[in-house]
């Protein structure tokens, strides 16, 4: 096992060494011009960030879950990009799941040795009732968090896909998983604090998979958010503003057709498109898997 001694993220970072004689404007430019590395560090990842996708797409396809599961920024990291797929894509918030060492209090509050506790990361996934269709993404940026190593090991004996998501080099996570990906950042601005460059980091991974496995299963026309649960009046503007830019009717018609569609905005586009009625847009895009522009293709054709 690694120790801290040859951690990246535990060590210190050479260009912030008097951090505590820095002015506010000059640790904002230390910390920008350091958070300038992020990017290019993913891009050397993104193949396997890809492949992750992959395995979410599929395991949705099949039925099953994606499984975030981490200990303190790493989890909270998790249950934030769980907690924004239901409203952003319309899925139950079982689809797609945030699981942190300490449960949900631990989400405002450290908890003291939960995240040292290896056989808590598999008693959460055995809770969570996992399946061979599932996918668990273990984040952690040491790369050594027992909780989330005792579930990526369990997880693995489960027969689903497995992935660490770590900030350092030959973890054991890694070794642990299918796919190990560390996206090495270096020492942050502030030593150790890995809710930084390492939170930032894994942050980004964690949009790419989760967008790409959503578009992947239909929940997305053009580059637009046509699952999107209408939950409060800014989300209802929105969903007006998506059938007419699908579409380019007037925001009357837009309304009205929403209205009509039961307040669906994949509903409401394939009527337009499609002219059709909504029980048959109903039935086009549940033939085709709920992919709008399959839908629309598909009454082309049969014209």
């Amino acid at each position: 096992m690694q120790t801290s001694n040859h951690m990246t993220t535990e060590t210190r970072n050479i260009n912030t060494m008097i951090l505590d004689t820095m002015s506010p404007l000059e640790i904002v430019r230390a910390m920008n011009r350091e958070d300038e590395s992020i990017p290019r560090a993913i891009h050397d990842h993104l193949e396997e960030i890809a492949q992750v996708a992959e395995w979410g797409k599929e395991s949705l396809r099949r039925g099953g879950r994606i499984i975030y599961m981490g200990a303190g920024t790493s989890g909270r990291l998790g249950v934030l990009d769980a907690s924004e797929c239901p409203p952003t894509f319309g899925v139950s918030p079982d689809v797609v799941v945030g699981l942190i060492a300490g449960g949900e209090k631990a989400i405002t509050r450290a908890v003291e040795g939960a995240e040292d506790d290896r056989d808590l990361g598999r008693k959460d996934l055995v809770e969570h009732g996992l399946t061979e269709k599932d996918l668990v993404i273990g984040l952690a940026a040491s790369g050594r968090t027992p909780y989330v190593i005792g579930g990526l090991e369990y997880a693995r004996k489960t027969g689903c896909h497995t992935v660490a998501i770590s900030c350092n080099a030959g973890c054991e996570m890694s070794r642990v998983a299918d796919l190990g990906i560390e996206v090495v950042v270096g020492p942050e601005v502030l030593t150790g604090s890995t809710r930084l460059k390492a939170g930032t980091a894994q942050k980004m991974i964690l949009n790419m998979i989760s967008t790409a496995a959503m578009v992947g299963t239909g929940k997305a026309y053009q580059n637009l958010m046509v699952d999107v649960v209408q939950s409060n009046e800014k989300l209802r503007g929105r969903a007006r503003r998506i059938v007419m830019e699908a579409t380019g009717v007037n925001e009357k018609t837009a309304e009205e057709t929403l209205e009509s569609a039961g307040g669906h905005c994949k509903t409401a586009i394939a009527m337009i498109l499609a002219g059709c009625s909504r029980d048959e847009a109903e039935k086009r895009l549940e033939r085709a898997g709920g992919f709008v522009r399959e839908a629309i293709n598909v009454q082309r054709k049969e014209e």
